[in-house]
């Protein structure tokens, strides 16, 4: 197939890259010229064959709605958009519609593999009509890893049904690498392991918590063992505050992603609101000694 890939970043470029080694044409658009095959959204589009096929990689909310709008006023009836960027579920209507009303199709689809996607390929989840993802299934084929389809890829529903499986997977992702956290937290403070990146390592074959992203901790671990050279600070993508309040919409309990979620936002504060008023009132109520801010200092 040809293919119109805007926005060639750390995800898009890598996908231009595994598209192209499946013998598929793609034209990409990015802000960088050093790594553009076009010099706008019109000339990309002008660069296609009708009918088109255009894949938005582009930063979730107004840069989304932006492109989309601006491809409505390029592309022509029969032509079809494919937003794989982190959008919010419910920004997916809103821009089909924006596109239906020149008569382009809209998919939305979920994308999961980050930078090692290149090599073993996307984990897929999308939202549309069925004749649009069967239209797109030779791009789709070409991301997903090597093996059976339904192991890789995901036709999970109307328009943004995609979006929002990539948003509850992410925020399950929150809460595995929010356990693996804790655990390498514990294994350094105990006295009896001295091997953390050891124990690790050795969960990844027979263990029931062998996964990939154990996998890269490992890998991390063998490249800083105390992780000395990075912070605590972490940051969100949105999509775990997202899952939050789409669970409390559907009165759905998800503990553990909420803690995890607020442990990033712990991890921001160098020195705890929260936790000084508890130090005042254990002084107040009981006498207990508290630190001085020149003492922590």
């Amino acid at each position: 197939m040809q293919l119109g890939l805007i926005g060639l970043g750390k995800m898009g470029f890598n996908m231009r890259e595994r598209l192209r080694r499946a013998g598929h044409e793609v034209v990409g658009y990015d802000q960088n010229p050093d790594v553009s095959d076009s010099s706008s959204l019109a000339d990309l589009v002008g660069k296609l064959g009708g009918p088109r096929v255009v894949w938005v990689m582009v930063p979730a909310g107004e840069p989304t709605r932006a492109t989309v709008a601006e491809l409505a006023g390029l592309l022509e009836d029969g032509d079809l958009v494919i937003d794989g960027g982190n959008s919010r579920f419910t920004e997916d209507k809103h821009n089909a519609e924006v596109l239906a009303a020149r008569g382009i199709g809209f998919v939305d689809c979920g994308v999961s593999g980050g930078v090692w996607g290149l090599e073993v390929g996307y984990g897929l989840m999308c939202g549309g009509a069925d004749t649009d993802v069967e239209r797109a299934m030779p791009i789709f084929d070409a991301l997903r890893p090597d093996g059976p389809r339904d192991e890789g890829f995901a036709h999970a529903g109307a328009v943004g049904a995609g979006h929002y499986a990539k948003m509850v997977h992410n925020g399950i992702e929150y809460g595995l690498m929010q356990a693996y956290a804790e655990g390498f937290e514990l294994l350094e403070a105990a006295d009896e392991v001295t091997n953390t990146a050891g124990v690790f390592k050795a969960w990844r074959r027979g263990t029931v918590v062998r996964s990939w992203l154990l996998d890269l901790l490992v890998r991390a671990l063998e490249e800083d063992p105390d992780l000395a050279g990075i912070t605590g600070y972490v940051e969100d993508s949105g999509e775990g505050r997202w899952t939050i309040e789409e669970a409390i919409d559907h009165a759905v309990p998800v503990p553990v992603i909420s803690a995890a979620l607020f442990a990033r936002f712990s991890s921001r504060q160098t020195d705890s609101p929260a936790l000084k008023a508890i130090a005042a009132l254990r002084n107040q109520f009981g006498g207990h000694a508290v630190h001085s801010a020149e003492e922590s200092s």
